[in-house]
C-alpha cells in the first residue's frame, strides 16, 4: 500500500523573512511562504510538482517516510495521487503505456494521456486502470 502523504519541514528563514518548505523524501520539494498559515498550500504544490516531474522523467517516487518531531505531513491532491498510483503499478508490474491500452481496451493515446500530469482525467478512470491492475484506491479523510 501506498500513501503520498509526505513529511514536511517549515523552517522559519531569519535572514529574508517568511518560511522555507523542504521535504527529506523528495529533495526537488522545496518551496517558500510568507507566512506559516500559507505554508501547507505551498507546500502541497511543490510536492506535486515533484510527483509529476518524477512521473514526466520515468524516475521512482520514493515512499514517504514517517515524520519526526517537528515535521508535519503534507499530501498531494487526489488526482496527482491517482496517477501516482497507476504510474508506480506499472513500473511494478512491468507494463507498457501500450499494454495498458491494450487491457483497457482504449487507443494508446488515452493511456498516454492518463500518466500526463497535465492533462485531467477523471477518478473513476483511473480508478478503473487500477483494478485491471489488480489494485484499487483508497481514499482517507483525515
Amino acid at each position: 500500500m501506498r500513501e503520498f502523504v509526505y513529511p514536511a519541514r517549515f523552517t522559519r528563514d531569519r535572514k529574508d523573512g517568511g518560511y522555507v518548505v523542504s521535504f527529506r523524501d523528495m529533495p526537488e520539494a522545496i518551496t517558500q511562504a510568507d507566512t506559516l498559515a500559507k505554508c501547507p498550500e505551498e507546500a502541497a504544490g511543490a510536492l506535486q510538482a515533484a510527483i509529476e516531474g518524477r512521473i514526466m522523467d520515468g524516475l521512482e517516487i520514493p515512499v514517504a517516510s514517517r515524520a519526526k518531531r517537528g515535521e508535519r505531513l503534507v499530501a498531494v491532491p487526489v488526482q496527482t495521487a491517482l496517477k501516482a498510483a497507476l504510474y508506480l503499478t506499472m513500473r511494478e508490474c512491468g507494463i507498457t503505456r501500450v499494454e495498458l491500452a491494450r487491457r483497457l481496451h482504449i487507443d494508446e493515446k488515452e493511456a498516454r494521456r492518463m500518466l500526463d500530469p497535465y492533462h485531467a482525467t477523471k477518478a473513476e478512470r483511473l480508478e478503473h486502470a487500477l483494478a485491471v491492475l489488480g489494485r484499487h484506491a483508497e481514499v482517507r479523510v483525515a
